[in-house]
């Protein structure tokens, strides 16, 4: 593989040989989950590729699990398709599956895949979790004030075959996977990517799982306050999921179903802030919300 000079990174992030004090030995995983606002801005899409390759360059191994809700809306609305929301998951009818794969396999990941590329290498490969079985789920249930309700083809993850991305991990690439998971019976499911990047980050036995965001992270006592809670262990979380809505909701769910699922710790960052992961993953004052293993 041809070297390259690493972009320099941010002035307070400082590696300790090849990588960054206090966070993992190297060839550690860390799976970001890319999302939100940083989706949209071109500016914020540059720097996180150089974040990516900059985390490879610090010795991890960083593996990105895209979502695609903004880009997925303006097509639905370009097709007057209905677009809904429940519980924090889009209702996905057969038309709508046909438009989630089509933009997240056949736009956004290209074009990320493209972003990443033009920092390489080491060089992005793209997939969905259809790929090599990657990703099987099963259709989701919801409830919403106690009532169940039918968001249609959303999928659950059950089960991860990761050796597709070890294999291109090996092989020294950046995988890029797009949350579309296969039936059991030969459904293909739209599947939450924070709860994506979740059971990817527990099946490849990642160090740590980074979502990026479009707030400062998980609020105290929102809509009353926007203190940011800094750490909060994983049984603490669970007590706080009821009372917590949309987006932040499966986020949170993410968090906790990685960190006892074995992966050391999961971030939730604000993705509107430039260099955000390096931020979070490799200077240990990062801002954000961490979720750790353990009770209090």
């Amino acid at each position: 593989m041809t070297e390259r000079a690493a972009t320099p990174l941010p002035e307070h992030v400082q590696l300790v040989n090849g990588t960054s004090a206090g966070l993992s030995p190297a060839g550690a995983v860390v799976v970001v989950k890319f999302g939100g606002n940083a989706m949209v801005d071109t500016e914020l899409r540059r720097t996180f590729a150089q974040d990516v390759v900059e985390l490879w360059h610090a010795g991890l191994r960083p593996v990105v699990v895209h979502g695609g809700g903004p880009q997925i809306s303006a097509m639905l609305d370009r097709l007057g398709l209905e677009t809904r929301f429940e519980a924090g998951l889009r209702v996905t009818t057969p038309e709508t599956m046909d438009v989630v794969r089509m933009v997240l396999a056949g736009r956004v990941q290209r074009e990320l895949v493209g972003h990443i590329n033009a920092c390489g290498p080491p060089f992005a490969v793209g997939m969905t979790g259809e790929d090599a079985h990657t990703m099987t789920a099963v259709r989701r249930s919801a409830r919403v004030d106690g009532r169940p309700v039918d968001i249609g083809l959303v999928g659950d993850i059950v089960d991860v075959n990761p050796g597709m991305t070890h294999a291109l991990l090996k092989d020294g690439h950046i995988p890029v996977v797009s949350p579309v998971a296969r039936g059991e019976g030969g459904e293909v499911y739209n599947v939450n990517a924070d709860l994506a990047a979740s059971a990817l980050a527990v099946a490849l036995g990642a160090e740590r799982l980074v979502m990026l965001t479009d707030v400062a992270g998980l609020y105290e006592n929102w809509p009353h306050s926007t203190e940011v809670i800094e750490r909060v262990t994983a049984d603490a979380l669970d007590g706080m999921l009821p009372g917590l809505a949309g987006g932040m909701l499966p986020k949170m769910e993410g968090c906790l179903r990685a960190v006892r699922g074995g992966v050391g710790r999961a971030q939730v960052l604000d993705g509107r802030v430039p260099h955000a992961v390096l931020r979070g993953v490799l200077d240990t004052t990062g801002p954000g919300t961490t979720v750790v293993p353990g009770t209090g």
